[in-house]
This record gives structure tokens, sequence and C-alpha cells, in this order.
């Protein structure tokens, strides 16, 4: 399994924007397909964006398309970012990270085995 630490989380106000981290402890991301999922207060855990190994794919779902972008860092192949932009309260929740590595290059979604705890974002005035 890989070690993943989120960051970045905190308290935004509506219409600002925010940027997540996913670090990997000792592992480089390059190869694996990463993706942010959030759970929010009342709903089931649900996916946000994924990327897949080198980032060939990068799918980002239906609730913040366009207000998303899951991204690899330029300088540190260990690292995987999530920026939003116009936040809205109803995107109040916990974010996590994911990884694991797939056979197939533009397989994204699917079961993950390395998880990170999860960081809070609450967009409130």
């Amino acid at each position: 399994q890989v070690q993943l630490v989120e960051s970045g989380g905190g308290l935004v106000h509506p219409g600002e924007s925010l940027r997540l981290s996913c670090a990997a402890a000792g592992y480089s991301l390059k190869d694996y397909c990463v993706a942010w999922f959030r759970q929010i207060p009342g709903k089931a855990r649900e996916g946000v964006a994924c990327t897949t190994g080198s980032s060939i794919y990068t799918y980002v779902e239906a609730p913040v398309k366009g207000r998303a972008t899951i991204s690899r860092d330029n300088a540190n192949d260990t690292v995987v970012h999530l920026e939003m932009t116009t936040m809205t309260p109803e995107d109040t929740g916990v974010y996590r990270c994911a990884v694991e590595k797939r056979t197939h290059p533009t397989w994204c979604w699917g079961s993950f085995g390395s998880w990170g705890q999860g960081v809070q974002v609450t967009v409130s005035t």
C-alpha cells in the first residue's frame, strides 16, 4: 500500500477557489491512477476527479465539471493536486485521495487499494 496524505483543506468562502494536495510517502505517483473522492454530509461518497497513469486521460465528474482540475505536480512526482473554483456550500465535505495501478492505460475509476485519511473542506460565509 501507498501512504497518502492530503493537505490544503480548511474554510473557504463561497465563490473562492481551493487547491488540495495528495502526497505519497516515498512513491512516485507517475504510473498510478490517482483519484479524488469526497464525502458530503448526508450523501454517499462520490468521485470528483481521476487521472490515469502519466495523466493520459483525466476524468472530472458531473457535479464539479468545469470547476475542478486534477493535475500532477510539475516538480514533484509524488504529489497530485485537485483545484476547485467557484466553491459553494454544497462542496463542503471530507476530500480523500486514492491511488491504484491499472492494467489498462485508459482505466481510472474502479477499486483503489490505497487511501489517504482525508481533509475537511468547509465552504461557508
